[in-house]
């Protein structure tokens, strides 16, 4: 049997962090198996799906790296495989027009409530004797009056349902347009789909499911529901936990090999190891370690796993992905070693790829601003004959390196009888505008001469005209 699985987003908005790790899960689990890996859309809701959502779950599927073997498929594009499947049920006595209007169901539903009871459809249209002309209907299934119900849960065992809790329900609305169950049970069929790894919010469409793949006489699917993603209190997750959309992860500097490996892990063990790589993954993933409990989101963890990927990726790699990051500030910048140094030296201290771009302007730009409280202190005219001493000494043709440089400020500390900390600071408030950077000899190394040097005269130019 080859495993067939299918991730089937609703593109009534982004790709988030549960959808997403949906998608990890079937994807690992196919690419473990050696199976396929089915895309489907399911955007039969017509009021809420968009084009705009369609093409964001695209992209954020592709740049996590998650590649499909077929698709996307399109409910929208499979309405006559749908009705074929609706009047066969009808031509078996197995489903049956219902006229009763929206407005009908309502009511009752709110007599049932005031009743202090679950509304369930008593089946009026079941019998009719004959059929209102022209009237608009849905197509309802019939279920089981009594029995249980059973859905045998990869990772829960066995689950049992009791089948009188369930009404005959709509299987097509008056739009034609079938119901979300339907419509799904008819595509897992069709397309072959071996396994259904789901979040367990879908726990409680499994009985009508099920009532629906034995009523068109189709095999079951294995399913497996994967635990429910809570914030850190406990509650459902959300933004003010610090989710969000894969492609707000993407613009904010994130890693797709760092959210891969996080959520994977969210549910999901394999010892104590944390860390993991792709093909790791692909090689141990298994539904046996999937986890019933709910997974607890942690944006500290995945901001650490976001930091230690950027530190171990290659710096040609990361320069390149910060580079769209650096010309969306107006800096023009390209592939080159000057731009890798950059990142090997700020990588250490970051955590994303846009604490890397935020941390560099002073790199791109010819202006310097400096920070008030860092200038009122370190550009004063305590600096004056440290940053005179600096241009005298820079002025030789010496190499211009951390070597050379670490040379010249011990000659000035020798001279002066100065702490180091008492030349470097100043220094990189000159050069950088701010107090927090990476070492100074790799800062001046990356700007060069020239630029040091006019960046130092300016200082002294701000320390006259202001002191």
């Amino acid at each position: 049997m080859i495993i067939r699985t299918r991730f089937a987003p609703s593109p009534t908005g982004s790709l988030h962090i549960g959808g997403a790790r949906t998608a990890i899960f079937n994807w690992l689990f196919t690419r473990h198996n050696d199976g396929k890996f089915i895309l489907r859309i399911e955007d039969t809701d017509r009021a809420r799906s968009t084009e705009e959502s369609i093409e964001e779950i695209l992209d954020a599927l592709s740049w996590l790296g998650l590649d499909w073997d077929e698709g996307p498929y399109r409910q929208s594009e499979r309405i006559p495989i749908y009705e074929r499947h609706v009047q066969k049920l009808l031509n078996e006595g197995k489903a049956y027009k219902c006229y009763c209007t929206p407005e009908q169901i309502e009511a009752k539903r709110k007599e049932a409530q005031k009743q202090g009871k679950i509304y369930r459809y008593e089946g009026t249209c079941r019998n009719l004797k004959s059929e209102p002309e022209g009237a608009p209907y849905a197509i309802r299934i019939m279920t089981p009056d009594e029995g249980q119900i059973e859905v045998e849960d990869k990772t829960r065992g066995k689950i049992t349902f009791d089948a009188k809790e369930i009404d005959d329900f709509v299987i097509q609305k008056t739009d034609g347009f079938p119901t979300y169950n339907f419509a799904v049970v008819v595509d897992d069929a069709e397309m072959e789909i071996t396994h259904i790894i789901r979040g367990d919010d879908h726990l409680a469409n499994s009985p009508k499911q099920v009532l629906i793949y034995q009523a068109l006489s189709y095999e079951i699917p294995q399913i497996a529901h994967v635990s429910t993603i809570l914030g850190s209190d406990k509650s459902k997750l959300s933004k003010r936990h610090g989710a969000t959309s894969v492609v707000a992860y993407r613009e904010s500097g994130y890693l797709p090999e760092a959210l891969i490996n996080y959520l994977a892990r969210l549910g999901w063990s394999y010892g104590d190891q944390e860390l993991f790589s792709k093909e790791e993954l692909i090689d141990k993933f298994t539904l046996e370690n999937v986890g019933k409990s709910p997974a607890i989101f942690n944006p500290e963890k995945l901001l650490w796993l976001n930091g230690w990927y950027i530190r171990n990726k290659p710096a040609s790699e990361i320069a390149e992905l910060v580079i769209p990051l650096i010309k969306n500030k107006g800096f023009q910048v390209e592939l080159d070693s000057k731009l890798i140094k950059i990142v090997e030296n700020l990588r250490e201290r970051v955590k994303t790829l846009s604490d890397i771009v935020n941390s560099a302007d002073y790199f791109f730009t010819d202006e310097i601003k400096y920070d008030d409280k860092a200038k009122n202190r370190f550009l004063t005219s305590e600096s004056l004959p440290i940053f005179e001493k600096l241009i005298q000494k820079l002025s030789k043709p010496d190499e211009f390196t951390v070597e050379g440089l670490q040379v010249i400020f011990q000659e000035i500390i020798d001279e002066s009888g100065l702490k180091l900390v008492n030349i470097a600071q100043p220094t990189r408030v000159a050069l950088t505008g701010g107090t927090v950077s990476p070492g100074i000899f790799e800062v001046m190394e990356i700007l060069g001469k020239d630029t040091v040097t006019k960046r130092i005269n300016n200082a002294i130019y701000y320390i006259k005209s202001n002191n």
